[in-house]
């Protein structure tokens, strides 16, 4: 079991709408978390983007997570994938057999991964040590989304609405404290009675879904190499 995968073979083979964007990625140099601890877990997660069929832009495929008392994730909004496991050879099959699973989409017969966005880690230390590395998909075929229980809704959103001012925003959160009382202080407003704090954290709003979180900063990454890119932080 390994963790590569980092870059996409066949990319001439891609429809003209993905090219700017796979040129981009390909010239990007992705930051590499290192595991030396051994104690992280790993996961990937895909951000899947498509050509509208009506006007050719680029949309991205995000999902909403079950309300699930037992999930740190529990009812946020997400993108397909999940802990890597014994029988994935690397990240990227990880990534490929997530999406699968939860959003019925096969990406080695439908869609090109592309390749990776930097290695992320929660920045809040009561979620569990996982070290997630995003990779970038884009869909050649017109194929449906087939969510499993894991999925509470799907929603197609276009990278250009996700990029416009008016979609960024800022996310309020009661944050809880990690093992031996650590609490985020990054985005740290005010303490609470329950021995947190209230953090604000970089969001983007599309109607009734907050993006924040890990999702945000994965997100974050992928305006960058689109043209609709504002060059915020």
């Amino acid at each position: 079991m390994g963790r590569g995968g980092r870059r996409a073979r066949g990319l001439t083979t891609l429809p003209g709408a993905f090219a700017p964007l796979a040129q981009r990625l390909a010239a990007r140099v992705p930051v590499v978390a290192g595991d030396d601890d051994g104690v992280r877990q790993w996961a990937a997660v895909a951000a899947i983007v498509r050509a509208s069929s009506v006007t050719d832009a680029l949309e991205l495929l995000l999902i909403r997570r079950p309300e699930k008392s037992s999930d740190p994730w529990s009812g946020h909004i997400a993108l397909p994938g999940g802990r890597q496991d014994a029988r994935d050879v690397d990240l990227t099959a990880t990534a490929v057999r997530e999406t699968f699973e939860e959003v019925g989409i096969d990406l080695a017969r439908h869609g090109t991964v592309l390749g990776a966005l930097d290695d992320l880690a929660p920045r809040n230390p009561a979620l569990p040590p996982i070290i997630v590395r995003p990779f970038v998909a884009v869909l050649r075929d017109n194929v449906p989304v087939t969510p499993n229980h894991e999925v509470a809704a799907h929603y197609w959103v276009s990278l250009a609405q996700l990029a416009a001012p008016e979609s960024v925003a800022e996310h309020v959160v009661q944050v809880r404290a990690g093992p031996g009382g650590n609490v985020p202080t990054a985005f740290a407003t005010d303490a609470t009675d329950t021995g947190g704090v209230r953090a604000r954290f970089p969001a983007y709003r599309v109607g009734d879904a907050v993006i924040w979180g890990l999702t945000e900063r994965v997100v974050r990454q992928l305006l960058s190499l689109t043209e609709q890119h504002t060059g915020a932080t």
